[in-house]
């Protein structure tokens, strides 16, 4: 299941965000939902890259994380197992090796609980 828009057309993606806020729901629904309706980078790219953007800022603890949230669009989008965990390993030599450790680590739980 791809979605032409991963914000706008995942309505429980929203209802997820509207339960930790119904304002910050809406809000981060019209603000994402625009950035990802821009036309130039496929919907699976902008989840990929929103997946290395949480290693950066090391956001994937947590239920409910950011990180968790991206590797559901990602999948969503198409995108594999073995295409996450490369660009995990791609992540290494920009982000930093300890980063991505915890990263594989969530995207094992994440996975595995699908």
């Amino acid at each position: 299941m791809t979605y032409k828009n991963a914000v706008l057309d995942d309505h429980e993606l929203q209802e997820a965000l509207k339960q930790i806020n119904p304002k910050f729901g809406d809000f981060v629904t019209r603000v994402a939902g625009e950035a990802w309706g821009l036309p130039l980078i496929d919907q699976k790219t902008k989840a990929l890259i929103a997946i290395a953007v949480d290693v950066v800022i090391q956001d994937q603890i947590g239920t409910g994380s950011p990180f968790a949230a991206h590797v559901d669009m990602a999948t969503k989008q198409g995108a594999t197992r073995a295409e996450i965990e490369e660009l995990l390993l791609f992540m290494c030599v920009y982000a930093g090796f300890n980063k991505v450790a915890g990263c594989f680590s969530s995207l094992n739980e994440i996975l595995d609980n699908q």
